[in-house]
């Protein structure tokens, strides 16, 4: 949240990509932060364990959710 903070501040796009098991924490941290609207992605929980390819699926599944979030004008 804090790479994205600090891009946003210099004014360069950014998405915040967590697992849903960080939801409350990420927006706890960003209203703490003082950017409570950052553009925030969620995948599904958990990612440690997933192989490549399932990766690549949770990707696939919210690439355009990623691209809408940071070319949005806000």
């Amino acid at each position: 949240m804090h790479d994205i903070v600090d891009l946003e501040t210099r004014g360069v796009p950014g998405v915040f990509i967590a697992s849903s098991e960080f939801v409350s924490g990420a927006d706890a941290q960003a209203a703490a932060l003082g950017f409570p609207d950052v553009a925030r992605v969620y995948v599904a929980h958990p990612i440690q364990d997933r192989t490549d390819e399932e990766m690549r699926a949770l990707v696939h599944g919210v690439v355009d959710e990623v691209i809408a979030a940071i070319t949005s004008v806000a």
